[in-house]
């Protein structure tokens, strides 16, 4: 358990490398998402043990469809999986669980299972766990607009009174904190369409290694390479906030 100060509340993680990693193994891609799996589980036990509140796991884009049906079939088979085998050991260590993005879009057998887990550990005061799934960051920012939209045609919102945090409100993320921290795995230097509203403060942190091979050491090298920021939002002075300490 970390006790140190300037813990970052919200932690997302741009999961990448599970192809490259198998690959590089002379192994199928597949068992490369196979692989990342287990990484996700030992990085969600990892943010309990640092006191993280909110992990958020960049798990399935919307683009991610236009890979071939093999690959997105044993995807959604894993996800299915991995909806069962992880509620348990959830539920129990007090994690709430969360998705973001066209959820109505996939399948409708984790539709349902997903639906469950929301339900049975909706009680819990732990980290939240966010997967994002048929996940879009500009579907989303459009998203959000329509729905002001339909606010301003019922006459509920008048366009002059739209501002930055009703904007907010509309999001797949509407009531979270933005990210502190932004991991990236495989080394790549982009955001991939990922969180482009909430990010626009957060702190970005590179590794090098594929996602199967990052560890809980690798977690913590990332938090304490936060802990050594100053964040100034803009400003000429680093600022802190509560969550800091």
């Amino acid at each position: 358990m970390n006790t140190t100060s300037k813990i970052p509340q919200h932690v997302a993680i741009i999961m990448d490398g599970n192809g490259r990693w198998a690959k590089k193994q002379g192994l199928a891609r597949i068992l490369g998402h196979q692989k990342g799996v287990e990484t996700i589980r030992e990085i969600v036990r990892a943010a309990r043990d640092w006191n993280v509140k909110y992990l958020t796991l960049y798990a399935f884009s919307k683009e991610n469809w236009a890979r071939p049906k093999r690959e997105v079939d044993f995807l959604m088979n894993l996800l299915s999986a991995y909806l069962d085998s992880e509620l348990e050991e959830l539920k129990n260590s007090s994690v709430r669980f969360n998705v973001i993005g066209r959820i109505e879009e996939l399948p409708l057998n984790i539709q349902k299972k997903i639906d469950r887990n929301v339900e049975e550990m909706k009680t819990n005061k732990g980290l939240m766990l966010t997967l994002a799934l048929n996940y879009s960051s500009r579907v989303e920012i459009i998203d959000a607009a329509r729905r002001l939209c339909e606010k301003v045609g019922s006459g509920a919102l008048k366009p002059e009174e739209i501002s930055e945090s009703h904007f907010e409100r509309e999001l797949y993320t509407g009531g979270m904190p933005d990210p502190d921290l932004l991991i990236r795995t495989s080394g790549e230097l982009r955001v991939s369409n990922f969180l482009l509203w909430q990010i626009s403060y957060t702190e970005i942190y590179v590794s090098e290694k594929f996602w199967p091979d990052f560890t809980k050491e690798d977690f913590a090298q990332a938090l304490k390479a936060y802990q050594k920021r100053e964040r100034r939002f803009g400003r000429s002075e680093a600022v802190r906030s509560a969550h800091d300490y």
